[in-house]
C-alpha cells in the first residue's frame, strides 16, 4: 500500500469518526446524559411525563421484562390483585402469585424470546386507563422455532400515582387453512395444456 492512500485512509476514517460523533444520534446520547444528570436525588425525573406517556413506557417496560423474564420490573407493572385471560382457551388467572407461577412455568420453555408492539391505542378516564395492541412473537420452545401474532387488551388504575395493570387480555387469531379440494378422478384432464418448466 502506498504511503498517500495510507494518508488518505487515515483522513477518511478520522472523518468518518469525527461525523459519528457530532451525528444526531451522539447529540441524542449526550441530551440524555444531561436529562439524567437534571433529574431529582430520587431518581425521578424533574419534567414528568404524560400519563398517556407513562403508559405507553409502562407497556414498553412490561413487555421488555416479560422477554428477558426479569420477574421483579415485571411485578413492578402489575397489580398485586390482576386478572388475567389468555388466548390459548384456559381458565383465568386471578393474582400475582398465581400469574407468576404461570409465567415462570412458561418462561423456562423458552429462549432468544422476542415481541414487538404495534398499533396501540390508549384511553385514559379518570384513574384508569385501557390500552390495546397488535404483537408479534418469536422464539424457540422447547428447542423449536415458533412464531405467533395476537391482539392484547390491558386495563389500568392509577394507585399513589403509579400506573398499574390490573386486567389483561389476550388473544390469539385463529389459524386455519385453507382446505383445497381433492383432484376428481372422474374429470377428464386437458389435452393440450402447457408443461411446466
Amino acid at each position: 500500500m502506498t504511503r498517500a492512500l495510507q494518508v488518505t485512509l487515515v483522513l477518511l476514517s478520522s472523518t468518518a469518526l469525527l461525523l459519528s460523533l457530532a451525528s444526531p444520534s451522539f447529540a441524542q446520547k449526550d441530551k440524555k446524559k444531561k436529562n439524567t444528570d437534571a433529574s431529582s436525588s430520587d431518581g425521578k425525573p424533574v419534567l414528568p411525563m404524560t400519563d398517556q406517556q407513562q403508559i405507553d413506557y409502562l407497556i414498553s417496560e412490561m413487555l421488555g421484562a416479560w422477554q428477558v423474564g426479569d420477574i421483579d420490573k415485571l411485578h413492578k407493572d402489575y397489580a398485586d390483585d390482576v386478572s388475567m385471560v389468555n388466548g390459548l382457551w384456559g381458565p383465568p388467572v386471578f393474582g400475582w402469585a398465581n400469574y407468576l407461577a404461570s409465567y415462570q412455568q412458561q418462561r423456562a420453555r423458552m429462549q432468544q424470546v422476542r415481541m414487538d408492539r404495534e398499533n396501540t391505542y390508549v384511553k385514559i378516564t379518570g384513574n384508569y386507563a385501557w390500552a390495546c395492541y397488535q404483537w408479534d412473537f418469536s422464539a424457540v420452545v422447547d428447542g423449536q422455532p415458533t412464531q405467533a401474532r395476537g391482539q392484547t387488551t390491558l386495563v389500568l388504575e392509577k394507585r399513589t400515582d403509579h400506573w398499574v395493570i390490573v386486567h389483561n387480555h389476550t388473544s390469539i387469531p385463529p389459524t386455519t387453512q385453507a382446505a383445497v379440494p381433492p383432484p376428481n378422478p372422474q374429470q377428464p384432464q386437458p389435452q393440450n395444456s402447457p408443461q411446466a418448466h
